[in-house]
């Protein structure tokens, strides 16, 4: 089984050694007793810091990781360039995680765990049985269920409790039939992602997680949270 993982990166100086780091140590003893290669592929959108330079320490030092540098930001646009370059080669799974490390790698390793039977797996927070460290602000979870997941099924016909967690992973199948068509340069990929899944027929499950809320996010509620809700209808009549 090999594993794909794209981590989009944007001026992650500070956090994504820990992450590359975190994560080797536990695919490499996964890999030492399970019949598992992986890569990592770290997608640099619009980096302005020295995200770059600590990503090529650790990549000297571990040799799995392929770096891809976009000049521009966007986390939709970065992980659409990790799809592309991971069907490059004979890769089995194709999934993505956030660069903070909010998902540890035994609970993205998790996700793997439950792809038998069905074509992908997203890890939710919001599912019976999820854990969210520390918790989050209510205003987040009941501006979501009001608003948000409403629109998002009336325009696309998806239902899922967690739309936007940033830990998901694919059969190779559907990243080569979606890949393509994905528009999304920002926050609204995932709803790209998840309603191209429908649109061609693949069974997604969705599964509790553990989740370490990182309070750096760079999802700001009010500002990204308007910016997404444009682009949802903009993206509603590109699929027409």
């Amino acid at each position: 089984m090999k594993i794909s993982i794209v981590i989009p990166a944007h001026n992650e100086e500070n956090r994504i050694f820990r992450t590359l780091r975190t994560y080797e140590q536990f695919f490499d003893e996964i890999a030492s007793y399970d019949d598992v290669e992986y890569e990592f592929v770290v997608v640099l959108n619009g980096c302005t810091d020295h995200t770059l330079k600590v990503v090529t320490e650790a990549q000297e030092q571990w040799g799995n990781i392929i770096i891809l540098d976009l000049p521009d930001a966007g986390k939709g646009l970065a992980i659409t360039a990790g799809f592309q370059d991971a069907l490059k080669r004979n890769n089995d799974i194709i999934g993505f995680v956030d660069a903070d490390m909010a998902t540890q790698p035994e609970y993205f390793y998790d996700l793997v765990g439950h792809l038998e039977g069905c074509d992908g797996v997203i890890a939710s927070r919001y599912m019976d049985g999820a854990r969210v460290e520390p918790p989050r602000p209510a205003i987040k979870r009941w501006g979501s269920r009001l608003f948000y997941e409403p629109l998002v099924r009336l325009l696309f016909g998806i239902h899922f409790y967690d739309y936007q967690c940033g830990a998901k992973v694919f059969k190779r199948r559907v990243i080569e039939k979606v890949a393509p068509e994905l528009t999304a340069k920002q926050w609204a990929f995932d709803i790209e992602l998840l309603y191209l899944t429908k649109k061609h027929g693949f069974e997604i499950v969705e599964v509790p997680t553990v989740w370490f809320d990182q309070a750096d996010s760079k999802l700001r509620l009010f500002r990204s949270g308007s910016r997404m809700l444009g682009s949802l209808f903009k993206m509603r009549f590109r699929h027409l």
